[in-house]
């Protein structure tokens, strides 16, 4: 491969855009020279050797400028990343450009044969992957510190000097995608190939995902409608959907760990090698030596890490927990109030108002997840984590404990200490629906009408421009730059986790969550899709071989699920029947069954 670099100009006469830079306004101008130098220069100079155009408007700013590459270029770093294509022999392998003739639909002239997702994925990885080389700060700014090896494009970004990086959107082919995907409502499976061509394997993962877990919710759905009417005021005749439950929450998940292979070999991820993870943007420290690498680089003790993660985090997370129990023991003083309130008045009003704790309790909840993020997410920065898995891996522990507890601790109070399957039910019927409602409103509706009326603002704004430039370019990217950014499928996982959560642990005494379950998924995957193609950024492709750290929270839900509904089991009437007079042997037939089952999922792993 160092031999095709030699051939390897930086002229391309067919300029495709492919990624955006935004620069701070008033950039020093040696500092745009510099920068921009890096970019185009060769690889052996220490460049990038990409192609760099600046987007001049009337104003006659230039601080956007766009980034593309040339074909062999796009190639050539196909390899670095170490992409994986299917060859002639239908066999999946690690692309090479010396052996790239072996590799099917390649040619040439066949500028397909790297989707575009591919190609952005790869300038950034080399944007990212621009190192410092003898200079010791950023031209210009002597306060932006720079040492042998460290990532330009991450200093430029936490010094300011570099507002954004991302990708632009391909208008044809988004048209195409909308119009497969949502462009219409109808019963299907989504165009997952299409998507992933895209938008990348992780967001193509988390619809597939979506598409997979609302299918498998079907059947719960069947069986809970007729469950639902034949026995609704019948509270305790729930052992055998407790049983089913106990069944289908263990088995989709290790159906989809088959059907995510399938399509991660496909799609070449699988067999991809995994990258040498470099140091988050954040990560700060002391300029060391990595025993690793050898490189130079910030270098923070694991002592400090730990002390700040057992002295403050853990004792901030486990306030946050205790109010919130504070918050549900409110809740069931609001729920006393309204029934003494209906005994005394027995109205149709007087029914209303056992509802409104209920509701007030789920909006309590959703806001206090909210605030509780934003918290984590600050206290997850502070804790200094050198990669970004670790910090992700954190900070899911931390919303996950505090949602967990957050959404599921009432139920689990009034299940195992009241003993009050009514209000159970009543609780677990309004939380569920009161939380679907506003997270559609908050992660879609707003969104999308506020972004509506920012496009309005923005088309008439360059309208009245005057200039040479390609309008529709200067259009799209001016629109694109100031839509939201899309921060990752963290909240879309959160939300179908608590989602799995109100299923499969108490759905035997409220059949129709399942129902419910499926009617907002399938509004959520024809709101998601809108929103990534309409209101958000086109987020940069990511390559991944699975959910991540989601499959073990969802395996973790599930053997929750099996202890919960096995108690469930073993508190019903029925059961109780057939050991009138030995409730030991209840208890131990219980534990037995339970464990049975656990063993059972270990006996899969």
């Amino acid at each position: 491969m160092a031999e095709s670099w030699s051939f390897l100009d930086a002229f391309e006469p067919n300029f495709r855009p492919l990624v955006v830079i935004e620069l701070a306004k008033g950039t020093k101008e040696e500092t745009i020279k510099w920068f921009t130098k890096r970019i185009v220069d060769k690889k052996a100079n220490g460049g990038a050797q990409l192609l760099v155009k600046p987007l001049v408007t009337e104003s006659g700013d230039e601080n956007i400028y766009l980034i593309g590459a040339s074909h062999l270029r796009l190639l050539l770093g196909a390899e670095t990343v170490g992409l994986v294509k299917e060859c002639n022999d239908n066999s999946m392998r690690t692309f090479t450009y010396s052996s790239r003739k072996t590799f099917k639909d390649f040619a040439d002239d066949n500028h397909n044969f790297l989707t575009m997702a591919e190609c952005q994925y790869i300038i950034k990885h080399e944007l990212e992957n621009l190192r410092a080389k003898d200079e010791k700060m950023i031209p210009g700014y002597p306060q932006a510190k720079l040492y042998p090896g460290k990532s330009i494009v991450r200093r430029l970004l936490t010094s300011g000097i570099l507002v954004q990086i991302f990708p632009l959107h391909d208008r044809e082919e988004l048209k195409k995608l909308r119009q497969s995907w949502y462009g219409r409502v109808k019963v299907g499976y989504q165009p997952l190939d299409e998507i992933r061509c895209y938008f990348g394997e992780t967001i193509a993962l988390y619809f597939g995902f979506l598409e997979y877990f609302t299918f498998a919710l079907i059947p719960m759905a069947v069986i809970g409608i007729p469950y639902y009417v034949f026995a609704w005021e019948d509270y305790d005749k729930y052992v055998m959907f407790a049983t089913f439950n106990l069944l289908w929450s263990t088995v989709i998940l290790e159906v989809w760990k088959r059907i995510c292979a399938i399509m991660t070999f496909r799609w070449g991820t699988l067999l991809m090698k995994r990258q040498f993870e470099e140091p988050r943007s954040g990560f700060h420290g002391v300029l060391g030596i990595n025993p690793v690498t050898g490189r130079e680089e910030p270098v923070y003790s694991s002592i400090k890490r730990q002390i700040r993660i057992y002295l403050v985090s853990l004792p901030f997370v486990c306030l946050c927990l205790y109010f919130s129990l504070y918050v549900m023991m409110i809740y069931f003083d609001l729920e006393q109030w309204a029934l003494d309130y209906h005994e005394e008045n027995e109205s149709n009003f007087s029914n209303l108002m056992l509802f409104v704790p209920s509701i007030i309790y789920a909006v309590v909840i959703e806001i206090m997840n909210r605030i509780y993020r934003y918290a984590a997410e600050f206290l997850t920065s502070w804790e200094n984590h050198r990669l970004e898995s670790s910090y992700q891996n954190h900070l899911i522990l931390k919303v996950l404990v505090f949602n967990f507890l957050n959404c599921f601790a009432s139920l689990f109070y009034i299940a195992f200490v009241l003993f009050d399957m009514k209000l159970l039910r009543q609780s677990l019927a309004t939380l569920l629906i009161t939380s679907q409602i506003l997270n559609q409103f908050a992660e879609s509706l707003l969104p999308y009408w506020l972004q509506k009326r920012h496009k309005k603002r923005m088309k008439k704004r360059i309208c009245s421009l005057k200039t040479d430039t390609d309008l529709s370019l200067v259009e799209q990217v001016n629109l694109e730059k100031e839509m939201g950014t899309y921060f990752g499928t963290f909240d879309d996982y959160l939300e179908l986790f608590l989602q799995f959560g109100y299923v499969s642990l108490f759905s035997c005494v409220y059949p129709l969550a399942a129902v419910f379950a499926v009617l907002n998924n399938i509004t959520e995957i024809y709101s998601d899709a809108l929103k990534m193609c309409r209101v958000y950024k086109r987020p940069f492709a990511e390559p991944t071989a699975n959910i991540g750290v989601w499959q073990l929270a969802f395996e973790t839900m599930s053997v929750i699920s099996v202890v919960t509904n096995c108690i469930l089991i073993g508190m019903s009437p029925q059961v109780n029947a057939l050991f009138p007079d030995a409730k030991m042997d209840l208890i131990l037939t219980v534990a037995l069954v339970e464990q049975m089952k656990l063993a059972a999922e270990s006996l899969k792993e």
